[in-house]
């Protein structure tokens, strides 16, 4: 009933030297009498492989135990835990973490290394190292063996400028979409919803090769029923395939989803044009994110981003999310108050430029991503090129537990990028 190393004895092998010899796979062997009446050895499925295997803190440690991040807390609300207890949950899960990528990505080692980074002497997730989020434009960074590679997502990036490219597996793709099942959920609702897609269906091309847009929408399209592209190919607002849409859903709350700029220059823009163009959304609910320096460029504050929207056809639930390719599933929603929400799978820190010091709750600082669900690339610990602060913990109005934050925009001199800043008309 113990478990270790699969190895075959075998003396049929004449051809070659082969009469014993090691698999690498770590299993169980039972040797008591199956009810089917054989009397020889048994043997589980194999668990994991000795070559995967790493030791911390002086115990076996395999991906498949990595892989399980999130069957411990399937049955927790995702802002539901108090700091302290958070706190406990991500360090724990991230220390792992970070020693699995040591031991699976030598890139990752090499860095681990220059630090000295030394696990025994993390007391907190604080204390994990971070990698820039440029990195991931520059380096091929991951942990697992090329044949697990399941998908490949790519961050937006306008001519010219490189491109993040995120390697996941299939139980990381998985996990992603669990949690942002579960985020999302406490906003909009656990039913799925007829949803209208803000966007031009053509967006949705190599499925291999996800670009940020698209996998955006067909992240968020798992929590839709009809879904409808608003769109044309030519990015020109079709407002009698609107119209059928909301007819065919008359009286029915629906979903709605978009990036930001677009959002506001694809749609309320084209809609305002419009004399009676009859659209009502006031049952719908908008989820939208990515895009805001091109509006901060027009001097659309988020207030009057709402408004107009609210104005031009009844919109009143809309809900921003701020998150990135580089930690897909751990978005952080907008509540009913204007503040963005970190969830039990994820965390923001703030830290201070001149010496990445931690930043005080209202002090403004670069934004660093920390989150558990990045198992198949070391991106657990991620330093954006995004300004914020926290405003608080555990008590937002809106009930929610833990930190609530803003974005106050790019970073100075940092490459412009987003999900809906990519677009250009031809």
């Amino acid at each position: 009933g113990e478990t270790g190393e699969l190895v075959f004895t075998s003396l049929l092998r004449e051809g070659m030297p082969l009469l014993r010899y090691r698999t690498r796979d770590i299993t169980t062997l039972n040797y008591e009498r199956c009810k089917c009446g054989r009397s020889s050895v048994r043997m589980r499925a194999p668990i994991a492989r000795t070559d995967e295997m790493f030791v911390f803190k002086g115990v076996n440690v395999f991906p498949s135990q990595i892989e399980c991040a999130m069957d411990g807390i399937d049955n927790i609300s995702p802002f539901s835990l108090i700091k302290d207890d958070k706190e406990k949950l991500l360090t724990e899960k991230l220390v792992k973490l970070t020693e699995y990528h040591k031991h699976n990505c030598q890139e990752y080692k090499k860095i681990l290394d220059k630090l000295s980074y030394d696990s025994s002497n993390i007391k907190t997730y604080y204390d994990i190292p971070f990698l820039p989020v440029r990195l991931f434009k520059e380096y091929s960074l991951y942990s697992i063996p090329d044949e697990e590679i399941f998908k490949t997502m790519t961050s937006s990036g306008t001519t010219g400028q490189a491109v993040s490219k995120i390697v996941l597996n299939r139980s990381v793709a998985a996990n992603q979409q669990k949690a942002l099942v579960k985020i999302v959920s406490d906003f909009a609702g656990a039913s799925r919803l007829p949803m209208l897609i803000i966007d031009s269906p053509s967006v949705i091309k190599n499925r291999q090769m996800f670009s940020a847009r698209g996998a955006g929408i067909l992240g968020f399209s798992i929590f839709g029923t009809d879904r409808t592209y608003a769109l044309d190919d030519e990015m020109r607002i079709n407002i009698n395939v609107i119209l059928d849409f909301l007819e065919r859903h008359k009286g029915q709350p629906i979903l709605l989803f978009g990036f930001t700029f677009m959002i506001w220059q694809f749609f309320y823009k084209e809609l305002k044009k419009i004399k009676n163009h009859g659209i009502d959304l006031s049952n719908g609910i908008l989820i939208h994110g990515g895009g805001w320096k091109k509006l901060a460029n027009e001097a659309v504050s988020k207030d009057a981003f709402k408004k107009a929207l609210f104005e031009v056809c009844g919109l009143k639930h809309i809900h921003d999310y701020y998150g990135m390719v580089e930690q897909t599933g751990c978005i952080y929603m907008e509540c009913e108050y204007g503040h963005l929400h970190t969830s039990i799978y994820s965390d923001v820190i703030t830290r201070r430029p001149k010496d990445f010091s931690l930043c005080s709750i209202g002090e403004k600082g670069i934004i660093q991503v920390v989150s558990f669900l990045p198992e198949s690339y070391p991106g657990h610990s991620l330093l954006t090129e995004d300004e914020g602060v926290i405003l608080g913990e555990d008590d937002c109005a809106c009930g929610r537990k833990g930190k609530y934050f803003e974005i106050l925009g790019r970073i100075k001199n940092a490459e412009i990028r987003g999900c809906s800043d990519t677009y250009e008309r031809h």
